[in-house]
């Protein structure tokens, strides 16, 4: 189970994702003063998901900075930023638009530590609200972790609850290296006990979420929850599932995936990214490519979005993606031998 470095209380308080995710950049902020966030409308309007909320007002103009409409550029103030020894959060609107940041992402945060020497480094924190399910269209409704993850030099991160939302931002605004965090936009209101004051979300850890016998199911994100609502849906026909919330996608925790495999016999990927090239592969051949292999009793099966831009009709977009009923039917299958 996940472990969490803890200097504050260890009392408890119920918070939304958004909520938790506000509260880890409010202790930065007063406990760091070279942290900075920045980003399109984050400061009086609070952001395009009102995440930041009124920290503009707690902390100034100098420390929440509105950034003009150019990722491009306001990416490169982040890494510029981060060289000279702050700590810069940069927030995109929605993380389709890290397409026109890509250059500085890539070719900038990712690579100048390996090409200055490991001289300097770049403790640069980017925030993408990610996903489908908002009825925005095929522009502002892509999960394009996957791209970033394949990049070597970035550190990609996907909570799934408000504790890690909360933990895992500590730990990236802590780490040395560019982290990227992917937030599900669907998951910013749902609720969850985080622990109040300072603690941190070990990057590069996955947590069992679900212990089980029959299948292990692999998830980011809010697949994790649509993957725990079908395992109690299968435990009522006799599959016992275990569910894994990979948490980061880069480095990924490969031995609690391999340790659950060995036990399980089967093997499912969840993702809402479109499947092709995505996650999903990544880790199938890596347990084809482990001794873990050797235990697997039917095909590796993965789970991903559908080969095509998000629509915005509500009964599209929801096919476009795996829900609960498609893990269902899909891990029953593989379990009665039917795949």
């Amino acid at each position: 189970m996940n472990t969490h470095a803890a200097t504050g209380t260890r009392d408890m308080a119920e918070m939304s994702y958004s909520e938790a995710i506000r509260d880890a950049m409010d202790i930065a902020l007063e406990n760091d003063s070279r942290v900075i966030l920045m980003g399109e409308d984050i400061g009086v309007y609070g952001g395009a998901f009102q995440v930041t909320g009124d920290l503009v007002q707690k902390y100034g103009k100098e420390r929440v900075m509105d950034t003009p409409i150019s990722e491009l550029g306001g990416a490169g103030i982040a890494v510029g930023a981060a060289l000279t020894g702050l700590r810069p959060i940069y927030e995109f609107q929605f993380s389709d638009f890290a397409t026109l940041a890509m250059e500085q992402i890539v070719n900038q945060a990712a690579k100048i530590r390996y090409m200055l020497g490991g001289e300097v480094s770049v403790p640069l924190v980017m925030r993408f609200p990610a996903g489908s399910g908002t009825g925005a269209a095929a522009q502002h409704s892509q999960s394009l972790e996957a791209w970033l993850a394949h990049v070597p030099g970035l550190k990609v991160v996907m909570p799934a609850t408000p504790s890690d939302a909360k933990g895992l931002l500590l730990a990236a605004i802590e780490d040395p290296d560019p982290v990227m965090i992917f937030e599900h936009k669907l998951l910013y209101k749902i609720k969850g006990m985080v622990r109040r004051g300072f603690f941190t979300s070990p990057i590069g850890v996955a947590e069992i979420q679900r212990s089980g016998t029959d299948v292990t199911l692999v998830a980011t994100s809010i697949m994790v929850h649509k993957s725990l609502s079908a395992a109690e849906e299968l435990e009522k026909i006799g599959i016992s599932c275990e569910v894994i919330d990979l948490k980061t996608i880069r480095p990924i925790d490969c031995e609690t995936v391999f340790s659950s495999v060995k036990k399980t016999s089967r093997l499912v990927c969840v993702y809402e990214a479109v499947k092709t090239f995505g996650i999903g592969a990544e880790i199938s051949a890596m347990v084809a490519e482990s001794p873990a292999f050797d235990f697997l009793d039917a095909p590796i099966l993965r789970l991903g979005g559908a080969d095509n831009p998000i629509p915005y009709n509500s009964k599209l977009e929801r096919a476009s993606v795996p829900q609960v009923d498609d893990i269902v039917s899909r891990v029953a299958d593989l379990v009665h031998g039917k795949i």
